[in-house]
């Protein structure tokens, strides 16, 4: 709505839950994400929200903040109205980090050919911009021979950076991930003004801590793992070779020797040497956090990361300073020129054959292994430093290790998997429920489509409900009360669309909506055990379920429910199952005590 401007009072009526839990045990928690965030639900609205007028007067944060936001919505509409398409989308996420109108086709062709940093203002960007800030301020006060020879230049263009980059900061929308890069290139800054190297990894250790110091939950961010561990991989291999090229400049005489021809091959070493050195260093937390790896990402750096830091970002600089005179079209066009040679890079590469591998998770032990390897390598010196090379070896070795679940089961029940014989899973469709299946599907490194793992070849269905088998033992999804007393009797495992019934005593794990609601997310593990003279064809199961694996969190249905002083069971919505047989009205097995018959009205 063009109506709609930043800092307006606005009502609406909307449908608001809590925000959502992981998929499976282990999963990544939006709902921590969200209560860091001071999130407190999420939701939807079907109808246009009203303008509220009134004298209300919000706090000064969100009125400086409505007012960064109202010229970013006036620099987006003015890169959009000069570059038309989805060219013009992509500049202003790289200026004002605006990426909504960027098509899914084009975010996916640079996350496969592993550009997708390109499109996220974080590190690249910030260096990219406040270094062109440097070198233009520095060469222009060179250029005056009576500040020159005067003044100490470089430590005003290293100011006048820090200030050029905190602009750019505010106009990005300050992401997380934007802070971050600035409180790390304006310590480095700072250390130009006191005469300090500036890439170090003393600077790194200090941008680490000072990000930590204010938000400490940030060390468990995918984000923030992934980019120090870049940074800290290529000024530890920066300090590695100036360390062995000595205080002589032998190399960069070398260079100059060469000429121009030098100068090109150092540049394009240098983007594949950092392209590799970063590739490496986070390719453990994108196996551990997304379990999947670009196989093509140095190649299509190597094309795409010279247009952006020789062409897309001076060209946004420029439109920067064109833009409160009018003059932006023109870098504008040259930045769209670079932006097309970008997309065209990640298109071509997305679509070689085996662009994108899928990976299973690993265990938590292999990572660590790997993180503290790679930390060892980077933080000692001399031959020592290789020890940490038998950490990350034992961090592969135990990678394969990992114990994937034989069955899985939603938050809400809907969604069913089992392992087939094959080793893959197999899932009964649900509607509205494909994001879990596809979050189970990436854990299992399985690149399958869900529609694909969705077609429930391991269970045998009716109308009354589906069946299968793993390793021996039988799993069953009720749809109908008239087939519990069958299920009950002949299935180790249960899966409700509502509230177990009294006597349901055979299953050993019957989850229905009461457990899955209060535990979340399950997941099944079929472990043999010698002998099987108990009757249990030799398999003893082992349950884990979202909440157990969160703990006693904020934000957590524990921590809710102990802040709110309790919370309501869900209603029963099998009709009449608990006295439609004789057999289920004995009390439960477990703990869980039947809900008794309710007046009209009654609430629970």
């Amino acid at each position: 709505d063009p109506e709609l401007k930043p800092g307006q009072r606005v009502r609406v009526r909307a449908t608001l839950g809590p925000p959502g839990t992981p998929s499976f045990p282990g999963d990544f928690d939006f709902a921590r994400t969200a209560w860091f965030s001071a999130l407190g639900g999420v939701g939807y609205t079907r109808e246009a929200a009203e303008v509220l007028e009134g004298d209300a007067s919000p706090p000064a944060q969100l009125v400086a903040r409505a007012a960064i936001e109202v010229v970013r919505q006036a620099i987006t509409a003015r890169i959009v109205a000069a570059l038309p398409g989805e060219r013009g989308a992509i500049a202003a996420a790289l200026i004002t980090g605006e990426r909504g109108a960027i098509t899914d086709a084009t975010n996916q062709a640079y996350r496969d050919s592993g550009l997708f940093h390109i499109l996220s203002i974080s590190g690249l960007h910030m260096v990219i911009m406040a270094g062109a800030i440097f070198v233009l301020i520095r060469v222009v006060l060179a250029a005056i021979p009576a500040i020159a020879l005067r003044y100490p230049i470089k430590k005003w263009a290293a100011a006048g950076a820090m200030a050029g980059a905190l602009g750019y900061l505010l106009i990005s929308g300050s992401s997380f991930a934007t802070v971050r890069s600035y409180i790390m290139i304006s310590i480095m800054f700072l250390a130009v003004l006191l005469d300090r190297p500036a890439a170090t990894l003393r600077n790194v250790a200090l941008a680490a801590l000072g990000i930590l110091v204010v938000w400490p939950e940030s060390l468990l961010d995918a984000g923030f793992q992934m980019s120090f561990a870049a940074v800290v991989g290529l000024v530890s291999v920066f300090e590695m070779l100036r360390e062995r090229a000595g205080a002589g400049d032998g190399e960069h005489g070398r260079l100059a020797a060469w000429g121009v021809a030098g100068q090109a091959a150092a540049f394009v070493g240098g983007i594949v040497l950092t392209t590799l050195i970063a590739s490496f260093t986070v390719a453990p937390f994108s196996v551990y956090h997304f379990h999947n790896s670009q196989q093509f990402a140095i190649l299509a750096n190597v094309i795409a990361i010279p247009i952006c830091n020789v062409v897309v970002m001076p060209a946004a600089l420029a439109t920067l300073i064109a833009l409160p005179v009018g003059l932006e079209y023109w870098p504008l066009q040259l930045m769209g020129l670079g932006i097309d040679a970008m997309t065209g890079c990640a298109q071509a590469v997305a679509g070689l054959p085996g662009a994108v591998a899928k990976i299973p998770a690993i265990p938590t032990v292999a990572f660590a292994c790997m993180v503290l390897g790679g930390l060892w390598l980077a933080l000692w010196s001399g031959r020592v430093r290789y020890l940490g090379l038998l950490a990350v070896l034992a961090g592969l070795a135990l990678a394969p290790g990992i114990e994937r679940p034989d069955v899985l089961v939603s938050r809400d029940g809907t969604m069913v998997a089992v392992r087939a014989a094959d080793g893959r899973l197999s899932a009964l469709s649900a509607k509205g429920s494909s994001f879990d299946l596809g979050r189970w599907l990436e854990a299992d490194g399985d690149a399958r489509a869900a529609r694909v793992a969705a077609a429930a070849s391991a269970f045998k269905c009716d109308d009354q409900g589906c069946r299968a088998g793993v390793r021996g033992v039988a799993v069953a999804v009720s749809k109908s009360p008239a087939t519990l007393a069958d299920d009950c009797a002949r299935t180790r495992v249960l899966v409700l669309r509502g509230m177990r019934p009294r006597g349901c005593r055979g299953p050993e794990i019957v989850l229905d909506e009461r457990r899955l609601r209060r535990l979340g997310a399950h997941a099944i593990f079929v472990e043999r055990e010698p002998g099987g003279a108990d009757g249990s064809n030799g398999a003893a199961l082992r349950v884990a379920t979202v909440e157990e694996m969160r703990g006693d969190r904020p934000w957590a249905s524990a921590g809710r429910d102990r802040a709110a002083g309790g919370v309501a069971e869900p209603r029963e919505n099998f009709t009449g199952a608990a006295g439609a047989n004789p057999r289920f009205d004995a009390p439960r097995p477990d703990d869980e005590e039947a809900p008794g018959p309710r007046r009209a009205g009654e609430r629970e």
